[in-house]
């Protein structure tokens, strides 16, 4: 921690503490909801699904995901803490969508 003395010139004596970056909170760790291709469901079934289960994504968010797990085998979701990434993994996994949750590196 550092000190700066704000005001050295009058007769307050004021003092303010600066903190280093590497003092600052950690952030909690992320998480990427992924979700795999699914050769069953029809693709307007797993882009509802997708808007369904996590409602900030647009029609075209939810698309985008699906036709990446179509062409690649995966598709990210969305990244978030933990407790949301798994309630979004598991509602995705309850629509009988195949999702997993990875740590963000």
């Amino acid at each position: 921690m550092k000190l700066i003395n704000s005001d050295s010139n009058s007769n307050s004596n004021t003092t303010v503490l600066e903190k280093k970056p590497s003092e600052l909170k950690q952030k909690s760790p992320r998480y990427k909801v992924l979700l795999h291709n699914d050769p069953v469901n029809s693709m307007e079934y797993v882009s509802m699904t997708l808007r369904e289960v996590v409602p900030q994504l647009s029609e075209q968010d939810a698309i985008s995901i699906m036709l990446e797990a179509h062409n690649t085998g995966v598709g990210l979701v969305i990244v978030c803490d933990l407790e949301p990434a798994e309630f979004y993994s598991e509602s995705l996994k309850s629509k009988g969508l195949t999702s997993s949750i990875e740590k963000e590196d």
